[in-house]
């Protein structure tokens, strides 16, 4: 395979790619967890392997195939090998309880479950129905269970599947945080494809070498590991994110790409030895999956060698934004403006087309769209809408306005909304008071059910290290900053946010501790 033709192509064979930089660069690295690192020829061969097992245990085109477990080298191996098979990759959120775990391997029919031993003692021990999926151990064998290394194919073998059409599932990425049936958001090939090649021959090439601490289950992680991998570079593996093995790690392999989420930026500037840590080898750093403050931003441009890069866009597709911070740092305040390709509306609550200027709920298509919620065609419906033409638009679930050069700023979140005495009022424009107040550290803001005016927002606050916050004066100062229809009618201390494993505000969870608090 030709692989810089390939590349060029509008829809190309991902596996194969894979393959061919196997032989391309045999004796280069390719994944590297911190434990263990293969080469291409390595990561080739045992893809392979993988691919070759799954068929001969019964694997279906178009398959699922789940993965649960800390990211690790096994982990990727896994995930590439089910793709190479011609099977679906369907990577499981950590966090989820045993109960939704279950929930969502029922749901993607997969009849292999890759699996470290953690998450198989702590599922065992909750006994939750696992239906009759295989076990195939990503760390130590057990009993029970093989290893993938002892699982896989012998030495040598080869899967026998045609390449993959672009209509063909790549991957399903299951909705975290789900109490019910999870909604499984499934990728296809010509999308993968898309997201990971077009565009990007001048970011990645075969000297990429990236560092990513997100876990693989997740769309902000997979938008910088698939490109480096299609481009035959290096991806450091983190199991878990801390700031001082990040900056040490990622000085030691000479990092150029790397992909985090606003809280790691923010851990990793406060870090005392942030400073001393040499990191010009960094090229593009990228910033996805929850709000990126342009204080923060402009930390990270004064700081943080290399360019700075926040996507904006959702795991289902629509429209995707780019703001490249390092050319626009007067954009700080904006997520950028839509990619080439992808398209952009804004509507009001009865799903009217706005006037440019005007703050609604933002719509977005784009050659990157999901093919739908797996069994769920309501679900997906639930997420369209049509233009005058008929058209398929996707409602991205954000509040935004995009100014005259067609920056794109985001207000907050439709469902955070609050409606108060007949008034709209976004959470964000509260934080952002809160947060410039002397000795808060992080704040958030949440709508609590009201008799007087339906619904009434609610603060919490972290205090800054040592200092101690005069909640009365607190709510006091910002409210007389706010407009009559915003002010809070509370405030309350939290040590910590709690937050998602890509640093998102779980805002349930808070509204879940004042119901418990009033009850």
């Amino acid at each position: 395979m030709d692989i810089k033709a390939e590349l060029e192509q509008e829809f190309g064979n991902w596996p194969g790619i894979v393959a061919a930089w196997g032989k391309a660069r045999p004796d280069a690295p390719a994944l590297d967890d911190g434990h263990s690192q293969i080469n291409w020829g390595e990561l080739s061969a045992r893809v392979d392997r993988i691919a070759a097992q799954l068929i001969a245990d019964g694997l279906q085109r178009g398959q699922a195939v789940a993965i649960l477990g800390t990211t690790s080298v096994a982990y990727a191996l896994a995930y590439l090998g089910a793709v190479r098979a011609g099977g679906c990759a369907a990577p499981l959120t950590t966090s989820a309880t045993p109960r939704q775990l279950a929930n969502m391997l029922a749901d993607s029919g997969a009849i292999h479950l890759f699996i470290d031993t953690e998450k198989r003692a702590e599922l065992i021990a909750s006994g939750v129905d696992l239906g009759t999926a295989r076990h195939v151990m990503l760390d130590a064998p057990a009993a029970d269970a093989p290893d993938i290394s002892g699982w896989m194919a012998a030495e040598g073998a080869v899967p026998d599947v045609a390449p993959p059409a672009p209509g063909d599932a790549f991957n399903i990425i299951y909705s975290s945080g789900t109490t019910g049936t999870p909604k499984g958001i499934v990728h296809s090939h010509a999308m993968r494809w898309r997201q990971s090649v077009a565009g990007f021959q001048s970011i990645y090439s075969e000297q990429a070498r990236a560092i990513l601490s997100t876990p693989l289950y997740s769309n902000t992680t997979l938008a910088v590991f698939l490109p480096t991998m299609v481009h035959g570079g290096l991806a450091r593996l983190m199991g878990r994110f801390d700031a001082a093995g990040w900056l040490q790690a990622a000085q030691d392999m000479r990092a150029t790409h790397t992909m985090l989420v606003p809280v790691q930026y923010q851990r990793l500037l406060s870090h005392p030895d942030f400073d001393a840590h040499d990191l010009s080898s960094m090229q593009i750093k990228f910033c996805t999956s929850a709000p990126f403050s342009a204080e923060l931003k402009a930390e990270a441009l004064r700081r943080f060698p290399g360019g700075l890069v926040e996507i904006y866009g959702m795991t289902e597709g629509g429209v995707v934004c780019m703001l490249q911070a390092h050319n626009f740092p007067d954009k700080l305040h904006t997520v950028g403006q839509p990619v080439k390709g992808h398209e952009l509306k804004v509507v009001d609550e009865k799903g009217n087309e706005l006037p440019p200027g005007s703050k609604g709920e933002i719509v977005g298509r784009s050659p990157t769209m999901m093919s739908g919620y797996k069994n769920q065609p309501d679900k997906t419906r639930e997420m369209e809408w049509r233009d005058a033409n008929g058209d398929l638009w996707f409602k991205m679930g954000d509040i935004g306005i995009v100014d005259e050069d067609g920056f794109v700023q985001i207000v907050g979140r439709a469902k955070d909304m609050i409606i108060s005495g007949g008034f709209n009022i976004y959470p964000k424009d509260l934080e952002e008071v809160l947060m410039l107040q002397p000795g808060v550290a992080d704040a958030a803001v949440v709508g609590m059910p009201s008799e007087r005016w339906g619904e009434t927002p609610v603060g919490f606050v972290v205090a800054a290290p040592g200092q101690a916050l005069d909640l009365d004066a607190l709510l006091a100062s910002v409210n007389a900053e706010l407009g009559k229809t915003q002010r809070l009618s509370a405030l309350h201390p939290i040590d910590e946010l709690p937050r998602s494993h890509i640093g998102k505000i779980l805002k349930t969870d808070l509204r879940a501790m004042l119901v418990e608090t009033a009850g």
